[in-house]
This record gives C-alpha cells, structure tokens and sequence, in this order.
C-alpha cells in the first residue's frame, strides 16, 4: 500500500525567525524518523502564495499542519480547501520564557486552525509538544498508523461466507454501510459454495495443505482420517478462494451448517487464516471480523476472537473464549496448538490452547448501538500466562481498570458478545481512527 503524508509549517515572518528555523529542522528530522513517508517544505511557509506553491501538486494521505509561529485563519482554510484527508494539529512550546520577547506564538496560531477545522466540520487530531518530547513522538506515530489503517480499510475486501445463526444478527453486516462508514468493500457468497469446492477436491489435491496444517497444529494424527482428510479440503477451498478474490478478512458461518452439511467443522481453517495474515471471524460475525482486522494490521500480529465467559474480581481478570478458531501462533509454549474436537458436537478437528502471555494488550470491537450508529468498545490489559480454560481456546486478561465494572457496565450497554483482543496496545491509534471515521468511543 503506498502511502504519503504532507507536513505543512505555517507562519508568518514577523516573530523569532531563529527560533522557527530549529523547530522547523528539529521537526523535519522526528518525522523521517517516525515514518520515511513524509512530505515536507525546503522552508517553512510563511506566506500564503509558498504554502499554496507546496499544496498545488501533493495528494497525501494525512496533513501534519504545525503552527512553526503563529498564523491567522486564512493559512488553515486554504488547506481545508484543499484537502479531504485525515489531519493531526501540532502545536509547539515556546523555546524560551524570559520576561522578553514572544519567539513563536504557535498556540494562539492553533486556536486559529481549530477554529477553522471546526468551522469547516473536520475531525483532526491535536499535540501540544516540542520535537523532542515522548508524548510529542508517540502522538505522531499512533497518527501515522491510524491514517494508515484508514487507507488499509478503504482497499480491503472483506468477505461474507453465509448468514449469521439466528440470535448472532449483531453481526451481519450490509454492503452500503461498509462501504460508506469504513471505505471497505463487502463480499458475500453462501458456505455451500466453499463446502461444494472443498467436497469436489482429491486426497492427492490436498496433500500439501495437510502438511502444512501439522506443522501448525500438534496431534492431528490424533483425529479421525477423514475428518482431517475433509479440514485439508476445506483449507484448500478457503485459501485458494481468498486467494483469487484478493480478500484481507472474512467472516465464516460455522454451526449447524460445516457439522450437518459436510461432518467437518471450519474451525481449524480460520485458525490457520489468522496465522495466514487473513483476519477470520466464526459465527458470520463481520464486524467481528472488521475489528481483527484493525488489530491485526495495527500490531502485525494475530488477534484473539472470543466471548467473554468468566470475571475474577478478586484477580481483577476477564476470560475471553471460543470454540477453537484461535490462530496457532498463539498458543502458549508449553503445549502448542493442540488438535481437539468440538465441544459440544465431539467432531474435530478443533484447536484446544491457552494462549501464551502478552505484556500489553487491547480489548475492542467495532459494534452497533441501539439506533443502528457505529461505536467502538475500547480496554486495555494484560494477557497473564494462564494455562487453557475450558475447552476450546482461551486467553485471561488482566485489566487495567476494574474488570467487575468493565463487565457490569458492557452489559448494562448493550455490547454485543464477541470481542477482539489485540497483542499490543493499540489504544491510541483505535481512538485516532475513530475520529478520522467519526465514530463514538466508548472505553472501560
């Protein structure tokens, strides 16, 4: 994915010119560092005629507008004008107090902007810091990833295999609304489709998916052959179907369907998926789906898709669990990611783990309220080294706010019963993306 951001100093020439200059340099060097991507001046824009010499010919995916000194509202409804794109508003500190001379005035230069920003109803993100802070650094880079993830959305096709069980309507998801609130494209076909591909396939066809399944999965030869046999096929009709069709995440009806129609379930495929760098969801939900994205593409790492199942007030922890779609990467050491059957049907192959410790994690889902508007559940925690919980896969929490509350007050809101836990902490970008998207963030 190509990808290009702009950094656009404003001013005007009448403060401390010196003092402009440093930050100007000093600014130029944290974003090549940050991210090589950036597009910036040969000099700071101190007149309208250089700023709209830098803008003519520039496309970018993100505008980094600092205030190098102040400059009235005319700088920033130039470049609203100009583009539609997602926006961060730098502000820098004053090199010096002294009792003398103002050097920059670059807040009251970003009072202007925001007024201007707001006028024309653009979100935008906002730091107030030198180049050389830590908060000024992490701000820009979360910035960078989260414009990122946005252009990421507007060129992933995420794929709908068949419709959600009944009760599971939170997560079926409609073309338009995809489209227009996350820029991604919907694709849907029925299950049969890939369950009549797989059925089609000879065991001669498959051999080289099954060798790559049990160098992932541990105990397969633990199952019955056919049903291996029949997951191998069902992996070929998967992968080759995302393949052809250039799809970055799906979602998967799973039960009754994969036990009743073809006696195997899809379980173990989706795990393979997620370590495959293809986010999969089961259940059909696609906005499930949608958030392992994010979380996937935000910590190049796969995400854990689950039910919340128990809370622990006393160890202040939550237990995410599902049926065995966990991606095998995942698995703690000790076991790896163990071949089982289904635990309520007895048909495998199935994955059966606890997932292995994460020092910093992200808890979220993009959801629906009542009146049908997006918003995004939002927590932070620890994954503990826990070992498997129940059957099935499972990871524990530990969260960094009350677990008990987070729990009572999901609830009373109406969450939907699925959740994403990314291996990182990603929080920063997810609320950065929300407002690029304008979408409400609720967090816990």
């Amino acid at each position: 994915m190509k990808f290009n951001y702009l950094y656009i100093p404003i001013g005007v020439p009448t403060f401390h010119l010196e003092s402009a200059q440093k930050e100007f340099e000093k600014s130029i060097n944290l974003l090549k560092e940050i991210d090589e991507a950036v597009i910036y001046p040969d000099e700071m824009l101190l007149s309208l005629d250089k700023l709209h010499a830098f803008m003519d010919d520039k496309t970018p995916d993100l505008i980094i507008v600092q205030n190098i000194t102040f400059a009235n509202g005319a700088y920033m409804s130039e470049i609203a004008r100009k583009f539609n794109c997602p926006m961060l508003l730098w502000t820098l500190k004053e090199p010096v107090i002294d009792g003398g001379r103002l050097r920059l005035n670059s807040l009251t230069g970003a009072y202007s902007a925001a007024n201007v920003m707001s006028a024309f109803g653009l979100p935008f993100e906002y730091i107030f810091g030198a180049p050389q802070d830590k908060e000024t650094k992490e701000k820009i880079a979360s910035t960078i990833k989260a414009a990122k993830l946005k252009k990421a959305l507007r060129e992933l096709n995420i794929l709908q295999i068949g419709h959600t069980p009944q009760g599971f309507g939170f997560g079926r998801a409609l073309d338009m609304e995809m489209m227009t609130t996350f820029g991604s494209n919907l694709l849907s076909i029925e299950a049969r489709e890939l369950i009549d591909a797989a059925k089609s396939y000879s065991d001669e066809e498959v051999e080289e998916y099954l060798k790559d399944a049990k160098n992932r999965i541990v105990g397969l030869d633990n199952i019955e052959a056919k049903n291996v046999r029949d997951f191998a096929r069902l992996y070929k009709s998967y992968y080759e179907y995302v393949k052809k069709n250039n799809i970055g995440a799906l979602s998967s009806r799973c039960w009754p369907d994969f036990f009743t129609a073809f006696g195997t379930p899809v379980c173990s495929v989706l795990a393979i998926l997620n370590d495959l760098n293809v986010p999969s969801s089961c259940e059909a939900d696609t906005y499930g789906a949608l958030s392992m994205f994010m979380g996937q593409f935000l910590t190049n790492k796969p995400t854990f898709f689950g039910d919340p199942v128990s809370m622990d007030k006393n160890e202040n922890i939550v237990t995410f669990w599902h049926c065995g779609t966990a991606a095998c990467s995942l698995a703690r050491k000790d076991t790896g990611a163990k071949a089982g059957v289904h635990c309520n049907r007895k048909i495998g192959p199935t994955l059966e783990f606890g997932c292995k410790a994460e020092k910093n994690v992200t808890i979220f889902r993009v959801g629906k309220k009542a009146d049908g508007s997006f918003r995004v559940f939002l927590a932070t925690g620890e994954a503990l080294d826990k070992p498997q919980q129940f059957l099935g896969t499972s990871i524990v929490i530990k969260t960094n706010t009350s677990a008990k509350d987070l729990v009572n007050n999901s609830v009373l809101n109406g969450w939907e019963p699925h959740f994403v836990v990314a291996m990182g902490d990603i929080s920063q970008e997810i609320e950065a993306l929300c407002h690029m998207l304008k979408i409400e963030v609720e967090k816990y």
